[in-house]
């Protein structure tokens, strides 16, 4: 499995409802809120081989509420 993670920027009101709606979702191992320019950071795994650019934008983007995202890609746990 890959693990990546993505910030998450919400429309105002809606950061809840994204939260929410990513854990019944069952797609994120971990959804944090946090302070700053984004709203949650959340932890994604994928297959691997997976296209982590598809299903950012067939599983995470179409969810309603989200106003932009930056997505973290990563190399080795230490």
């Amino acid at each position: 499995m890959i693990p990546f993670f993505m910030m998450i920027k919400c429309k105002l009101g809606e950061t809840y409802k994204v939260a929410s709606t990513l854990a019944d979702a069952e797609i994120a191992s971990e959804i944090y809120s946090t302070s700053g320019d984004y709203d949650l950071l959340v932890k994604f795994y994928v297959e691997d081989g997976a296209d982590i650019g598809h299903f950012v934008s067939q599983k995470v983007h179409p969810i309603d509420g989200i106003q932009d995202t930056k997505t973290i890609i990563t190399f080795k746990a230490f």
